[in-house]
């Protein structure tokens, strides 16, 4: 097939590479023309596992290209993705003024009957509002396919690759039957391509979202109550998610969540029920429980050395606000570090991916190591923030010589504590401070 994205980022790049790479010809579009010259020049704007390679191999095979000119990506393709991005208003609400821009200029240049396929998170009703902005511009016909993706940052081609299920969004079994024949290589174990109405489809993103963020934000106000009553968490969330009706996934406590996704797309789905005269006390719950969550260990470190940090040095791993991404949107790991140099400490961070990116916002306020060993150099301390597999087994030997004091705060319970307390450590858990 002839396909169009448009969009760049996270959601386009990926969806415009995975769909090269089954064999459709894809035409990426961006007028960001910086970004599209680096993707033309072979510079990759994100860190994702894989997507670097696969881009490569789908450029050379001539099977997807890169430009800023829409109008000729119009007229060459019969399906058109939009995949540019939704930023939160003030309000919380999603921004939908560069969907509807792509929609005009989809319309603009249409030469002939289009499906348009909305792969942007959007809120309830956007397909209305795209439709009407597509057929306000151009006589020809035009079908509107809610298609939302389900992308986890760090494992992304997988995700896209292999979906545990597609979701379609359309009023016309033709197209159906179109976004069924499109995706399906990427089905072939049979995993379910669901056939929705478009509001649906636009619900269930969010839906999703929303539902994982709650069992994060659940899990740590248990941690919390474990510290209090002397348990622990890990075997609580071992002998809970052993029943089949909950099941294992997201229920890890931690340093609270962030990222580009679970925040944003709980503001908006907020928004909506707002605007629809309902207010989603769960998820206003969710939301605070998370703020909360991301000051926890700045809490932990000052009830261990007391409230003024000053003459003490922290180091910092992870700065990503989760493994393998280079994302720092909402990272808790930011909002540690400032809190920790706001009372007075010095702060040396590592990060194999993020650093460059945190650099922008961080500037030289931190010292930013070049390796996991560096940054504990002298350190009174260890804050484990992000929990990249390099940091699962570290040479806690080497640690205790090179620490100034043997001091652990594990923001993502990776370390065994009863270990680390029998080699002389002092360790800090989530819920795990039995």
């Amino acid at each position: 097939m002839h396909i169009a994205v448009v969009g760049s980022g996270y959601v386009g790049l990926v969806a415009a590479t995975c769909l090269s790479e089954m064999g459709n010809d894809v035409i990426t579009v961006d007028n960001d023309r910086k970004k599209i010259d680096h993707l033309n020049n072979g510079k990759i704007p994100i860190y994702e596992p894989g997507l670097t390679e696969m881009i490569h191999r789908n450029v050379v095979e001539d099977r997807l290209t890169f430009t800023t000119d829409i109008a000729s990506a119009v007229k060459r393709s019969s399906i058109i993705f939009i995949a540019v991005g939704t930023p939160p208003g003030e309000d919380g609400s999603a921004d939908l003024q560069h969907v509807l821009a792509v929609a005009a200029d989809i319309a603009k240049h249409m030469d002939g009957p289009r499906i348009v396929v909305n792969k942007s998170t959007v809120p309830v009703g956007t397909a209305d509002r795209v439709r009407a902005e597509i057929e306000a511009g151009t006589d020809f016909r035009v079908n509107i396919v809610s298609n939302p993706e389900f992308l986890k940052e760090g494992s992304a081609i997988d995700d896209f690759m292999k979906p545990d299920r597609v979701v379609i969004g359309t009023d016309s079994a033709e197209v159906a039957d179109q976004m069924r024949e499109l995706y399906s290589p990427f089905v072939r174990t049979n995993n379910p391509v669901l056939v929705m109405s478009n509001r649906s489809a636009e619900m269930t993103k969010y839906v999703a979202n929303s539902l994982l963020a709650t069992r994060i934000s659940f899990m740590n106000e248990i941690a919390r109550m474990c510290d209090v009553v002397g348990a622990d968490v890990h075997d609580i969330r071992v002998g809970i998610g052993s029943d089949r009706r909950i099941g294992p996934s997201f229920l890890f406590p931690g340093a609270g969540f962030g990222g580009s996704c679970f925040p944003k797309d709980i503001r908006a789905l907020q928004k909506t029920a707002i605007e629809h005269g309902i207010e989603l006390q769960v998820l206003r719950s969710v939301t605070d429980v998370n703020i909360e969550q991301k000051k926890l260990l700045i809490h932990k470190v000052t009830d261990h050395f007391g409230e003024d940090l000053s003459g003490k040095k922290i180091g910092i791993w992870g700065i990503s606000f989760k493994p393998n991404t280079d994302d720092i949107r909402e990272a808790p790991a930011l909002e540690i570090i400032k809190g920790l140099l706001d009372k007075g400490a010095e702060i040396a961070a590592y990060d194999p991916q993020a650093m460059e990116n945190a650099s922008g916002i961080l500037g030289s306020s931190v010292r930013f190591a070049a390796s996991t060993y560096d940054a504990v150099k002298d350190a009174d301390a260890l804050v484990l923030v992000t929990e990249w597999t390099e940091f699962r087994e570290p040479d806690f030997p080497r640690m205790m010589d090179t620490m100034r004091q043997p001091v652990i705060f594990d923001g993502r319970n990776v370390f065994n504590p009863s270990k680390l307390k029998a080699m002389g450590f002092s360790y800090y858990g989530i819920g795990r401070n039995t």
